[in-house]
């Protein structure tokens, strides 16, 4: 039972220039009725700026991690909505697809949330050196979100340590605090207690009171649903390498440990690998030496991810013998491109449904995306980036002031919404956690949907 009564988004199909949109009809609070209209039209963004006299109402994130403020609405921008994702490195044709689902969706909205003109601005938390989020730039980002009063909302992080990094300092930002929706964490420590979390989170994070959300299941279900796979696949005996030097593929690896456990798998290893090293075909060998019939992947392609699904296969075989299982931070299109091959029959989870399973204001969204990206497969994250910027739009349609927008954005309902229907409970998590398992062909497709038990939730939360 939820007992939010927060704003319930309904989704109509209108004519709009000779297509069928999905448009925002009713916008119902318990108390006030219907609030506003909030056109979801999908339609093709062309990239550059409005003019500066067009912007002049906000004023730009100043950082070099920023790029230019996007804005094609009528009249001068009032509000300002910022994306904090990896830009460079193996994400950044990801990152660059959950940015264009965002200007995508604010195009739809008529660059409007309720009736005030948004504007946007897209951020970088990764590290030109290594290509991955960068814990002083995710932080020195966040104050410079916290200390810009236009800012009334953060899209982001992909990475659950980014967004570790940035949820105190968003919160103590003046005004109330600083909302932050995202469309990719996955840490259950961000927003739920579990053995494996430190220095006190979630509690920690929050000192002034929760600020965040996020719009896709965490962990302990994609740890679940791995599980549960790996079950119909008959693995009876997995080994588990995880990334070392990351928490949260730490995480990932305990919750399929905790959930195999339960479900009768053995794990005959539990091992970190280096993301720096040259080659793993050591590490290989000693995992053949327990005789496994699955290896998981806890990790991202970024960390030297490529080069260990590579040696898996040279050492161990093709992955139609030994099963090769990873979570989201290998469900990306770079990690066939960089594996080549090897990435062959390998299964990658995905916390949410993948784009070809979406319905309605989805397959929309998901449709204008491929039409811009001219053949090249849509990222199985962009959707839910749009979600995410769906969800700031809603909330701050109801409220110009930054505490409002908090409080509207945690007692979100979504009916009919871009990766479905939803509600944001009190800890942050969506109410529904379906995880999709895909397979690596010339992309990634889709396989099974796994809705795993409460009781297999909470085991792998226990880890």
């Amino acid at each position: 039972m939820f007992l939010h009564m927060g704003p319930i988004l309904d989704l109509d199909f209108r004519p709009r220039g000779g297509l069928v949109w999905p448009c925002l009809v009713s916008l119902r609070l318990p108390s006030i009725g219907l609030l506003a209209l909030l056109g979801l039209g999908l339609a093709v963004f062309a990239l550059g700026s409005r003019s500066d006299a067009a912007v002049s109402g906000v004023t730009p994130v100043s950082s070099a991690n920023c790029g230019a403020v996007q804005y094609g609405g009528s009249g001068a921008a009032e509000a300002l909505i910022v994306s904090d994702l990896p830009l460079q490195g193996d994400s950044r044709q990801r990152s660059a697809q959950m940015n264009d689902a965002i200007r995508l969706v604010l195009e739809g909205a008529d660059w409007k949330a309720g009736g005030r003109n948004v504007a946007f601005q897209a951020c970088d938390d990764s590290s030109a050196k290594t290509g991955l989020w960068s814990k002083s730039i995710c932080q020195a980002n966040a104050r410079a979100y916290a200390a810009n009063p236009s800012v009334l909302g953060v899209i982001g992080t992909y990475n659950s340590g980014c967004a570790a990094a940035m949820i105190p300092i968003l919160g103590k930002a003046p005004g109330g605090g600083l909302a932050m929706v995202s469309p990719g964490n996955t840490l259950i420590c961000l927003t739920e207690s579990s053995p494996g979390c430190t220095g006190g989170q979630p509690g920690s994070l929050y000192p002034s009171g929760r600020n965040y959300a996020r719009v896709v299941p965490n962990d302990a279900y994609q740890g679940a649903g791995l599980a549960t796979f790996a079950k119909q696949q008959s693995i009876e005996r997995a080994f588990v390498l995880y990334a070392g030097g990351d928490p949260t593929s730490l995480g990932q690896a305990r919750t399929f440990r905790g959930a195999a456990g339960k479900l009768g798998i053995e794990i005959v290893g539990f091992k970190s690998w280096n993301p720096k090293a040259s080659g793993y075909t050591g590490l290989m060998r000693s995992v053949g030496r327990t005789a496994p019939d699955g290896v998981l992947l806890a990790g991202l392609t970024e960390e030297n991810g490529a080069r260990l699904i590579k040696d898996k296969v040279a050492v161990l075989g093709p992955n139609s013998g030994i099963n090769l299982l990873a979570p989201d931070g290998f469900a990306q299109q770079s990690t066939i491109d960089l594996a080549g091959s090897a990435s062959k029959g390998m299964f990658v989870s995905l916390p949410g449904l993948v784009p070809q399973k979406l319905k309605g204001p989805g397959k929309q969204l998901v449709n204008e995306l491929k039409k811009e990206l001219k053949g090249t497969p849509v990222e199985l994250f962009a959707p839910y980036a749009g979600q995410a910027a769906s969800v700031l739009l809603d909330a701050i349609s109801q409220s110009g002031e930054r505490s409002g927008v908090i409080g509207a954005v945690r007692s979100t309902k979504v009916r009919n919404g871009i990766t479905g229907s939803f509600s944001i409970l009190p800890s942050g998590d969506p109410s529904v956690g379906p995880i999709t398992i895909s397979v690596a062909r010339s992309t990634f497709v889709p396989k099974h949907v796994v809705e795993p038990s409460q009781a297999l939730v909470k085991a792998a939360r226990q880890g």
